[in-house]
């Protein structure tokens, strides 16, 4: 059996979607807890409050593409590609 790999999407401190793959979603959170992750989210202003969103996919390129597609988006395709998953980004 192959090792899967993951899509996750956090939600930032400034309210900001980040998206991003990894084959260990805990460890990669942790990573960006201790501001050692993403260049994106090292910034105090942008720290990762939560882990809002993961998919697993069965090989590393389907979880790249999926990552490209949701960065590539505006962030109202953003937030309705997780409302469509039932994901309120904002726990509201």
């Amino acid at each position: 059996m192959t090792k899967p790999y993951y899509f996750y999407v956090l939600l930032c401190a400034d309210q900001t979607l980040y998206g991003g793959f990894t084959d260990d979603v805990g460890r990669r959170f942790a990573t960006h807890q201790a501001g050692k992750g993403a260049k994106y989210t090292r910034p105090a202003f942008r720290h990762p409050l939560k882990l809002i969103y993961a998919q697993a996919f069965g090989d590393k390129s389907s979880a790249l593409k999926a990552e490209y597609a949701f960065k590539h988006q505006p962030r109202s395709k953003k937030l309705a590609f997780l409302h469509a998953h039932h994901v309120d980004p904002f726990g509201q």
